[in-house]
């Protein structure tokens, strides 16, 4: 995006240790819709386009940088929490002069973009833009203070602020955006001579105002969009605000949903038209979902695709998985990893499938397990068949050609081969390759012994 400097480096301040968390977990690192709060605000400085993204971190600092290790992201240890303005400083000597500074916060995860390119457009050599909110209770917010003529003149904290200051409605949320070479200058006048003894990033926005330096306030659309994370208690309320935001984007963009409430959307998701959620549907990571998919209740999807007109049954599980055009999932099928289904596969109550591929118009409609499989086309598996993938040590591949159909309780030891158009018969254990249509049938001789009797059980 265009800017009125040419580059632009963004600080995310992280260093925080978030003791209300009662956690071993920096607090960055909590989770908020399956993904660390860092994470949300490091992917929404990408889409800003910005030439370095900084993060300060402090407390739990190497398990913050391992989980953000394949990462391009510019690092500054802040190893004493003297405020944000010391923050600032631990970044700015790895940001060059003329660059846009963009100031973010580590536990703010739901900022949106576009309040943040407005934000950024404001920003010139002579302005700095700065993030404000209107809130019904300001308490433990910074007070915006303006002159007669509503320029922004500075900011008071709760605890410097007097009882006609207290009463301001308008609190500062810590974003700001400004030219590099200024706040390097007022970052060098900072003092801790206040009631934290800290070293505070708003007041640089009076240094600004006495420079003759234009403060631009832009006001944040929602409160949510700027809400911190400091316990549980608020991780758990941006949980919900996140699900409510993204269950009314697929609503807006047609998708149908029984109850949005019980909807909870954790990543990215594509939906085409006409697509259907039932309750209690869980979507992580990048779900994809075509045309006119119909979800059942009570099924979890992870980082999978869906093709158009295919039903999922509830309480399905499906990880990783790629599933083709008009098929019939479950109920209650687990697709692990690396499940691939083509058009018009059935997959019924009780089967799991992991690392296989199922050709089109396949079944496995009962209790089965399909394991490092390779399935042709239009090949029926009888209820209770089983890929004998492993061996205790190693696992093997079965291959199932075309248009084989197998007993109910086959069990298929590999590495094999069924030929195409062959069968097996109901309770075969096959160890040798099945040739191209033939019966293969691999069981007991039945036998029944006469005069036996059934134990009774001795009366005490």
């Amino acid at each position: 995006m265009k800017t009125n400097l040419n580059k632009m480096s963004v600080l995310i301040l992280a260093a925080g240790q978030g003791k209300r968390m009662k956690s071993d977990q920096p607090k960055v690192l909590q989770p908020l819709a399956g993904k660390p709060l860092l994470r949300h605000v490091v992917e929404t400085a990408r889409c800003l386009n910005a030439d370095t993204i900084h993060v300060v971190y402090g407390h739990g600092g190497e398990q913050v940088r391992a989980a953000f290790a394949n990462d391009a992201l510019h690092w500054a240890l802040q190893a004493e929490q003297k405020g944000t303005g010391h923050a600032v400083m631990q970044a700015m000597p790895q940001v060059p002069d003329d660059h846009l500074v963009l100031v973010l916060y580590g536990d703010v995860p739901l900022i949106n973009l576009q309040t943040l390119q407005k934000l950024i457009a404001l920003a010139g050599p002579h302005t700095m833009s700065l993030l404000t909110v209107m809130l019904d209770d300001p308490t433990g917010y910074g007070r915006i203070i303006r002159d007669r003529r509503g320029q922004v003149r500075g900011i008071v904290e709760q605890k410097d602020a007097n009882k006609t200051q207290l009463k301001i409605r308008e609190g500062n949320t810590g974003v700001l955006a400004v030219r590099a070479g200024l706040l390097r200058r007022w970052l060098g006048k900072l003092r801790s001579n206040n009631a934290q003894g800290e070293y505070y990033l708003t007041d640089v926005v009076a240094m600004a105002a006495r420079d003759k330096i234009k403060v631009a306030p832009v006001l944040a659309p929602t409160m949510g969009e700027v809400l911190g994370v400091n316990d549980k208690v608020q991780l758990a309320e941006l949980e919900a605000l996140y699900r409510v935001q993204q269950t009314r984007e697929l609503m807006l963009a047609g998708v149908t949903m029984h109850d949005p409430a019980r909807v909870d959307v954790r990543g990215e998701v594509t939906a085409g038209r006409d697509v259907e959620l039932d309750v209690n549907v869980v979507l992580l990571g990048r779900v994809v979902l075509g045309d006119r998919v119909r979800i059942g209740a009570n099924c979890v999807i992870r980082d999978s695709s869906i093709g158009a007109d295919t039903i999922v049954q509830p309480n399905c599980v499906i990880e990783h998985a790629e599933i083709g055009e008009r098929c019939q999932v479950g109920p209650f099928t687990r697709l692990r990893p690396q499940a691939k289904l083509h058009g018009d596969v059935h997959i019924g109550n009780f089967v799991e499938i992991k690392k296989s591929e199922i050709g089109a118009g396949s079944k496995a409609n009962h209790l089965s397990y399909i394991g490092d499989a390779v399935v042709g086309r239009n090949v029926n598996f009888g209820a209770g068949t089983i890929t004998c993938n492993y061996d205790g040590a190693n696992k093997w591949v079965t291959t199932v050609e075309d248009d084989v159909h197998t007993g109910s309780d086959t069990m298929l030891v590999a590495p094999i081969r069924l030929g195409k158009g062959s069968t097996t018969g109901a309770g075969s254990t096959i160890t040798k390759d099945v040739p191209a249509g033939e019966l293969a049938v691999a069981r007991a001789k039945q036998q029944a012994i006469p005069g036996w009797k059934r134990p009774v059980k001795q009366k005490k």
